[in-house]
Formats: structure tokens, sequence, C-alpha cells
């Protein structure tokens, strides 16, 4: 798979439909398509999500540049799934439905970490629950299928995107198949889709077929034969003895055949005989070979009855993320492949601005009325300045979704959306909620190389240290905070984005500047532990930093007369974690005056690297064999909650359970009421076993903290919540 310059998103001949002009909304009626003067649609979004007009909601990105292109565009958000009907609201579309789940994955945005169901969806009017169905893409994509059989089905999101392999599913407990096989998709795009989405609708308005369609970066298809030279994805990076001796990636002997025989005609060899089982795999590529190379990976049925391949699998696939330099990936399932190209080429600085600057509404479609969409109260005046995240966090989604490598906008398309909230967006009092992404201070930070770049497959720039080649100038990102306070009628830039302190230590000005003019009481940052257990499998940098960062951002705050504090995150119950980080963590909480006010225990998604240490126990960061590395994983409820219970230390209904823990880790002596001691021995009326484990924030909610005796802190952006497994 090529790597050549990819072509520029607003260069594309605008389809013939680009005379109807644009649209005030993307349709969600007949009615609105009349008004518009269209008797149909080219392509039909359906997401699980509440349609908002603004960039932070990925309906609205695909559907606006799809009309860029000049196609007409309609969307049906959160349909009701009992029955094909609501997918024919809009007729037939010409091209393609494109179906998402939304901003998050299903699953995570239905349950908590205990697989309880959550009574609230901030992606829906009200904030009500249960408006979209458990694993959205596939139920989406069926009903679809019932409403219009011959329509292709292109899905995408961050649902398909993190299922688009055989994964690990927490809430069955048990690896399911590549959402494209359950969904019966025609293709998947994944990561950053803009590129691949008008690559599809150009080449299906052209009379191609959407099954040609096979060389697209970032797309996933069911393929049964090829031409390509296969690698054994065991030469790359090799597992270990087989237990049984079975060969995990045997194809079906009547699909092998001709290219066996092929094989050993060109080799100087007899035929293989009819019943004999035999597989070639080129251990060496040339390098003027490597675009034709593909990885064969350990098929579905065998990542799913050994998970020491499982790992392995997870390990390959995480190697093959940069798009420098990784090839396309081949996994079986049953009697079809289902192959991976490699990920998108970035969107350049042109491109992201393309996007951003599109004509949005910036508020929800006019049939929601006044109802509240808590998600868009969230980011109405908060601005994406950058994508990607290079800090490998392997409990985050982030880097499997959006790449490593950072896609930024210029600044000047930032402040001209700055002004356009200022002059446009009802309610706007000055304030800019936040100029940040999934992370706050990676605007323009990248490789010094990029031929470093290109053959990097390190899986983080930042540990176990900043990485020497890069580059960690945070001047860029202060001049933009500057020039955007001070533009006429903004009061304030607030940055709401968690900041990687790490990287923010490495430009003592850029703290200087963050806690001057930019911090609203409060900062938000993620240690997620203490202990080098735990940090070691998240890929976070130790306690230490955080002290050097804290005594910066304390010394800037006091400099600037401002009373400031920091807000540390912490997840719960994540692999590598025991008992005793748990009891550390705990003590140091207490230590430095800080209460959990919600809690959050770690909820493994799909195709995350901490996902694959809590199924197979093993540690895909380093190479996996049957005789590895094996990781502490905190998995029965009990244990689980007992770490949540940890964190929350104070409150006295998880006394009793932290008591009983306490005696048994043989440190009875942190109960009582010393300042030094832990929970006291007495217990309060009405608290206590019976609501032990039901109490404590909202079920489900990113932890935070408070310092003692202070309000609470602001809720996390829910654009974030994927970034930590939530």
């Amino acid at each position: 798979m090529s790597a050549a310059a990819p072509k520029e998103l607003n260069t594309y001949r605008k389809y013939w439909a680009s005379r109807f002009g644009t649209a005030p909304f993307l349709p969600m009626s007949r009615a609105e398509m009349d008004e518009l003067g269209w008797d149909s649609c080219d392509v039909i979004i359906v997401t699980g999500d509440a349609y908002v007009d603004h960039p932070s909601f990925g309906m609205a990105i695909m559907g606006r540049l799809l009309e860029a292109q000049g196609f007409r565009v309609g969307i049906i958000a959160q349909p009701d799934w009992q029955s094909a009907e609501p997918f024919k609201q809009l007729g037939k579309p010409n091209l393609f439905f494109g179906i998402t789940a939304g901003n998050m994955d299903s699953m995570v945005n239905r349950y908590t970490s205990d697989k309880r169901i959550r009574s609230d969806d901030a992606y829906t009017p009200g904030g009500e629950g249960g408006k979209r169905p458990d694993r959205s893409v596939v139920v989406y994509a069926q009903r679809a299928r019932e409403a219009f059989k011959d329509v292709p089905i292109v899905i995408g999101g961050i649902e398909a995107s993190l299922r688009r392999i055989a994964h690990f599913d927490y809430w069955s407990e048990k690896v399911r198949r590549s959402v494209l096989l359950d969904a019966k998709a025609d293709l998947l795009v994944f990561g950053n889709a803009e590129r691949q989405i008008c690559e599809i609708a150009h080449r299906l308005a052209a009379g191609e077929d959407i099954a040609a369609i096979n060389d697209l970066r970032g797309t996933a298809f069911v393929r049964k034969s090829h031409d390509f030279i296969e690698i054994d994805s065991t030469h790359i990076d090799t597992p270990g003895r087989l237990n049984p001796p079975i060969d995990p990636y045997a194809m079906e002997p009547g699909i092998r055949k001709a290219n066996e025989e092929a094989a050993a005609v060109e080799a100087g060899e007899s035929p293989p005989k009819a019943n004999e089982v035999v597989v070639k795999f080129s251990r060496r590529v040339k390098s003027e070979d490597r675009s034709r190379s593909v990885i064969r990976m350990p098929s579905f049925e065998a990542v799913t009855a050994d998970p020491v391949l499982y790992a392995h699998a997870s390990r390959i696939l995480h190697l093959e993320a940069n798009p420098g330099n990784a090839r396309a990936l081949v996994q079986r399932h049953g009697d079809v492949d289902v192959w991976l190209n490699p990920p998108p080429q970035p969107l350049t600085t042109k491109d992201m601005d393309f996007v951003y600057e599109l004509p949005y509404a910036r508020r929800p479609h006019p049939k929601y009325g006044n109802a509240e969409i808590p998600a868009y109260k969230m980011i109405k005046f908060s601005i994406a300045i950058q994508r990607g995240c290079f800090g490998g966090c392997t409990f985050c989604s982030i880097t499997e979704h959006e790449g490593r490598i950072i896609q930024n906008r210029s600044e000047g398309s930032v402040l001209r959306e700055i002004e356009k909230i200022r002059d446009e967006v009802p309610g706007f009092t000055g304030v800019i909620s936040d100029l940040g992404g999934p992370t706050a201070n990676m605007y323009r930070i990248a490789c010094k190389s990029r031929e470093i770049e290109s053959a990097c497959r390190k899986p983080s720039c930042v540990y176990p240290g900043i990485c020497p080649n890069l580059n960690t100038d945070h001047s860029a990102l202060i001049q933009l905070y500057r020039k955007a306070r001070a533009l006429p009628g903004v009061k304030k830039i607030l940055i709401a984005s968690g900041v990687r302190y790490d990287l923010a230590i490495e430009s003592p000005e850029y703290v200087k500047e963050l806690a001057t003019h930019h911090v609203g009481g409060y900062l938000k940052i993620a240690p997620e532990a203490i202990g080098e257990g735990p940090l070691s499998k998240m890929m976070k940098p130790g306690v230490s930093t955080y002290y050097k960062f804290k005594e910066l951002f304390e010394k800037y705050s006091k400099l600037a007369g401002k009373e400031q504090y920091l807000i540390p995150y912490f997840i719960a119950a994540h692999p590598g974690t025991t008992d005793k980080d748990m009891l550390e963590l705990a003590l140091w909480l207490k230590q430095n005056g800080f209460r959990a006010d919600q809690v959050q225990a770690f909820l493994p998604s799909p195709m995350a690297t901490a996902t694959a240490m809590y199924h197979t126990l093993k540690n895909p960061l380093k190479r996996v064999t049957r005789d590895s590395e094996e990781v502490i994983i905190p998995k029965g409820i009990k244990q689980r909650r007992l770490h949540k219970a940890f964190l929350r230390y104070h409150d006295p209904n998880n006394w009793p359970v932290l008591r009983e823990a306490l005696r048994k880790m043989g440190r009875a002596d942190l109960i009582g009421n010393g300042k030094q001691q832990l929970v006291p021995g007495y217990q309060p009326a009405g608290t206590g076993d019976a609501t032990e484990g039901k109490r404590g924030g909202s079920p489900g909610r990113p932890f935070k903290t408070q310092h003692t005796g202070l309000p609470s802190v602001p809720k996390v952006d829910p654009r974030h919540r994927n970034k930590r497994g939530r």
C-alpha cells in the first residue's frame, strides 16, 4: 500500500448536485428535502447521537464534508431500531448508507465499568438514556440493509474503528469477530475518515462497484483471494511454541489449493498432495516489494482459543500503526479474510482548516426545540485545535482511532472560529471554554525528523521518557493562546482538555502562560496511578514528574496572585494494580488533602493494549511468549469495588470493606481515628454494608477529586470519554 502524498480534500471536482447549494441544516425529513429542492439523497448518515451541526460531532463533519464535495446528505439520528421503517424516512440513498454509533462506542455509552446500564446519555436531548441499541453499528447496518437491500453500507466512527479486527468484548467476556462481518457491511472506514469518505463517494458516483474499492488506506473489507506477498506475523514477533501444535494460519483447502500449487512450481518443488496442509510465507521482503506485502495475523478462531495468540495479535496490530511504515494486515474469519489496509495518512494543516471551517450551524437541529443536549452544552464554546496523541497510554482509545501523529489547524483558522463563535453563537459571554483536543498541549509538537517519524514503531513518544527526537517546543501554542485572548470581545480563554504534564515541564514558559491566564481555579491532569506496577502497564510517568509540574504550577499561580489547584485523575483496577498499590494511593490522597468525588474503574475498551492485558494476562508491550511476563489483573467484581473503595476512603459506606481488607493485608494499624490512619473504627448509623458499593458519585462518571472543603470541580468534556476507556 503506497504512502504517496494523498489528495487534498478541497481539490475534488464537485459532484453535479452542488448546484443545490448549502443547506442550513442537513435534512432529517422529507419535508426538509422538499424545501431544498431535493428528490433524493446521495448519502444518508445514520448515527446514534442527536444531530448537532457542530465540528465536535462526527456526523456533522462527515455530512458537511460530503456536502462540500457536491453531494446531497441526509441524517437519520437515533432512529427507532425495532423495525426498518425509520430507515426509509429519507428514501433510498443514491450512493451509500454511512453508519456510525456516534461519538462514543455504544457499549461504553450505555454501560458503566460495572456493566450497569447508565441512566443518562450526554448525546441525547434531555440527557435521556436508552435511545440507542447495544452494538449500534451492527443493529443500524442490519436495519438499513432490510430497508434497501441493494444499497452499499459503509460503517465508521469510533465503534467500527475499534472493532475492525477480532477483539475482546468486555460486556460479553468473549472475543468477537470483526464488526465488519457482524454488520454485514460492504466497507469499514477506520481512523480519521475524511480521506476515505471523499474517495468512496466520488468513486461510487463515477459508477465504480463498492466491491472493487479495496485500495484505500484506512479501510477494512472482506477478501477471498489476493496476489500480495504474505508474511507470517509470528516471523515478526514469535509467540513461542503452540499448544496444541496446530497451524493457526491454515486456510480452507479449497481456497488454498491454487496458490499452493503455483508456489510449489515456482520453487521447483512438487505440488502438494490433495490432503496435505501447506502454507508458505515470506520471512524477508525486499524493500521494493514492501508495498505488496501483507501480514497474516492469527485467525479469529486461533485468537479466540489461545490468549497468547490474542496478545501477540494485539502487539502486531499496534506495531503496524504508523502510516509511514505500516503494512496491510489480514485475519482469517471462518472461510473469509478480513483485510485491513494501512492507516490513513494524517490530515495536513490545510485539510484540517478546510474541515473545521465548513459551514456548520454550530447548534442542534431545530427539531429538538429547546431540549438541552448535555454534550453540546459542554462543547458549545470550545474549539478543537488538533487531533491525535503520541502519549500511547495503554487504556486509551484515541491513539488507535486518531493516530500518534498530531494533526494541527493553522493559527488563523482557530482565530477565525473564535470570532465566529463570538459573532454568531447565542449565549456567548466572552469565555471560550477550551482550546484543545485529546491532549491540551501537543499542538504543533512533532518528531524532529520526518524520516525518523516515518520509520518509528515506538508506541509512545513520551514513555518511559521524552524521546530525544521529539521537539517539545510549546512556543506555537503559547503564541496561539496570546492571540486568542487578545481578540476583541474575548474575556477569557480556558483550557479544559487534559494537560500532558510530563511534556509541559519541558516548557516552563508554557506552564507560566497556562497558570497565569488560562485556568479557572482548577486544572485537571491525569497521573492515573502512583505505583510503578500500574504505571508501567499504563505507560504513564512516575509521580516525581507530577511533583515537578505541581511545583511549577503553584509557583506561577502564586506569581499571578491566583489561588489555583490541580485536580488529579486516577483509574481504579487497571491491569498491573495490586491491593497494595491502591492502599498506597489512598494514603497519598489523604496525605495530600484530596477526596474523590467520582470514581472510575478501568473499562476494557475494544482494541486497547490494556484490554489485551486484561483478557490474556500477558503484556503486549514486550515480546509475547508462553513464558513471558504475566500481568496482575484485578478482575472480580469484589476486588474491582475494593479498588474503587480505596479511592473513596472518606465515604462511610466504604469503611466496612476497607476495614476487612486492611486486616487481611496486615494493616490493621491504619484503622482508627488518627490523622495517619485511613478509616475510623466506628460506623455512622445508616451507612455501611447495606449500601457499600452502591454509592459514591454517579455510576460510571469520570474520576475527579477536590481539595478538602472546596467546591466540586467541573465535569469532564464528554468528547474525551473514550480517551480513558469510558
